[in-house]
């Protein structure tokens, strides 16, 4: 299928959309963060490895960022799951999306990415929208899901800088023979996931604890279409669209993702959770729009 411009952009709008439904689908699974990020995970492995089979066929072909990549996406996904089940939708998904402030950080080190003026600017506002979570929930529940939301934002950064890093590697070592997909990362920190988690569901069924058929359900859905299709389109529009628009259309997820919560779980975030979540978003938004307006006059 020859992708076009038009039609990239609704797909990965779409991808935003099938994102932002991993936290109704978690908050409505009755089972236990552990057992649902494992079969999540495992079902997810299989879709992602049919629709975009990783570069590395076992783990002694990968490379060292490929590695890391797998490491950082097993603890966003054990910790995104947690977060989600331990504090509201809204604060696990908007203290996940502080992960540009991360990248922003550790970039310099990594990739030799200058941190600008812009950046620091940036990150001292989403730290002070950070602390606005806090304000809302100080149960002891709260506090762990809030941190644990803001540690899968650091782990996805990561996830995100070995990836790139990865990509600048083979292209450095194998030239026009790189290959063009950055699925690896993604696979097999799901098939890690699987790996560690599944034990904790296969030992909750012999428990005698089943889950409702609803709940298999939305799990099946979570591994299917929340992750396995997510990335398997990501991966596949990402070099149709502009940067910019790789950025900013996926803002969609964030914002989304507590309003499906809202009506489906009845779950609504405190008001210093809204006030927060707005400039997190709103400031990471603003950094992206003034980074490539720089960049096109520069080219210009």
């Amino acid at each position: 299928m020859t992708i076009t411009h038009s039609r990239a952009l609704l797909l990965l709008a779409f991808t935003a959309v099938l994102w932002s439904s991993g936290g109704v689908f978690i908050k409505l699974v009755q089972w236990d963060a552990l057992s649902i990020a494992g079969v999540r995970s495992a079902i997810a492995a299989i879709a992602i490895g049919l629709a975009t089979p990783p570069r590395a066929r076992t783990p002694r072909t990968m490379t060292r960022f490929e590695i890391g990549a797998a490491i950082a996406c097993m603890l966003t996904m054990i910790m995104f799951v947690a977060a989600t089940k331990l504090t509201t939708a809204a604060n696990a998904i908007l203290l996940q999306y502080t992960a540009p402030v991360h990248v922003a950080l550790f970039g310099s080190w990594l990739l030799g990415e200058r941190t600008t003026r812009l950046d620091w600017l940036t990150i001292g506002v989403v730290f002070a929208g950070m602390l606005l979570f806090f304000l809302g929930g100080l149960s002891a529940e709260n506090m762990l899901g809030n941190g644990l939301a803001i540690a899968s934002g650091m782990s996805f950064a990561w996830l995100v800088l070995f990836t790139r890093k990865n990509i600048q590697f083979l292209h450095e070592s194998l030239g026009a023979n790189a290959p063009q997909s950055a699925s690896d990362g993604v696979f097999w920190g799901n098939l890690l996931t699987a790996i560690i988690c599944l034990p904790f569901a296969v030992q909750s069924l012999a428990s005698g604890f089943m889950p409702p058929l609803t709940s298999w359900l939305g799990i099946i859905l979570l591994g299917v279409f929340q992750l396995g299709l997510s990335y398997a389109l990501y991966s596949r529009i990402i070099p149709h669209v502009s940067a910019l628009e790789a950025i900013l259309i996926p803002v969609v997820e964030p914002l989304l993702n507590p309003i499906w919560v809202a009506i489906f779980a009845g779950e609504l975030p405190g008001f210093w959770s809204v006030v927060g979540g707005v400039i997190v978003v709103g400031a990471i938004t603003m950094r992206s729009l003034l980074v490539m307006n720089h960049e096109h006059k520069r080219m210009k």
